[in-house]
């Protein structure tokens, strides 16, 4: 079967976005891998699988797969993506659902793309993370060490360490141990936040069945949660990340978090599948 494709990226985040039959059942683990291979296959973070219009007509299903052939709930990048990949002109909104609910996205007429989570979730459960209680600071005895770090779920799991420096921290070490700790039945979502000031933030996220990426949309989101929970940071925040810049807004609990950042189309193809 042969099915056509779009490769795409969110700040080097990248995606092969694939509009999948109904009735056809997705590729095998061992498939994505040999696809996300950058040598010998399309080579990506996640394949983002888009299926057909909800019948009642309220959104577009996507499926999301790591570069390990996991299946996993929510990507903010990839979330922009497919709505530029399914826009027929600027100013489109688009609903879309993944396992990991309902989002709102707005195409910009600028190359942007803005996105509403929802309100973030602070319940252990919710990621689901194994704790006695809820926390705004969690304690875990790792190899290198005990790490403090706050957890919260944006329709994925996520972690989120504050470090003094990002370009020190040891993403590839205590983001890949964390990332399959047995306090996370699912894993989790690794980040490393550097607050600049209460407007600014840099980030690195070690993102679980792919490693470190040079952008994470829910990471982004899911440390500005993290920090406006605590009163660190302010309403409106920019997330430096080693791909480039989103603009993350949560007014706070009861409101949705938006974020805005760029889609960008790099290549059409057709593939086997």
């Amino acid at each position: 079967m042969q099915l056509e494709f779009a490769k795409m990226h969110g700040l080097g985040n990248d995606f092969m976005i694939v509009r999948w039959p109904d009735g056809v059942d997705a590729p095998s683990p061992e498939r994505v891998r040999e696809l996300a291979d950058r040598r010998l296959g399309v080579g990506f973070d996640q394949l983002l699988l888009v299926g057909a219009t909800s019948a009642d007509g309220a959104g577009t299903s996507y499926r999301i797969f790591n570069a390990d052939g996991g299946e996993v709930e929510q990507c903010g990048n990839g979330a922009r993506c497919v709505a530029s990949f399914l826009a027929e002109a600027p100013g489109e909104k688009l609903n879309l659902t993944s396992p990991g609910g309902t989002i709102e996205t707005e195409v910009l007429d600028d190359g942007l793309v803005t996105v509403s989570f929802g309100e973030p979730d602070f319940e252990p459960e919710s990621l689901p993370f194994e704790t006695p209680r809820r926390s705004d600071r969690y304690r875990l005895a790792l190899e290198n060490g005990e790490t403090l770090f706050g957890a919260v779920s944006v329709g994925n799991p996520h972690a989120v360490i504050e470090v003094n420096s990002v370009d020190g921290a040891p993403v590839g070490i205590l983001g890949a141990e964390l990332a399959v700790h047995r306090a996370f039945p699912q894993g989790v979502n690794v980040g490393f936040m550097q607050r600049d000031d209460r407007e600014h933030v840099r980030l690195r996220v070690f993102e679980r069945g792919v490693g470190e990426t040079r952008a994470c949309g829910t990471g982004a989101a899911a440390a500005v949660a993290v920090g406006r929970s605590r009163g660190q940071l302010a309403d409106e925040v920019t997330v430096s990340l080693p791909g480039g810049t989103l603009r993350v807004s949560w007014p706070g609990p009861g409101a949705p978090l938006r974020q805005t950042g760029p889609a960008t189309r790099v290549y059409e193809g057709r593939v086997e599948l």
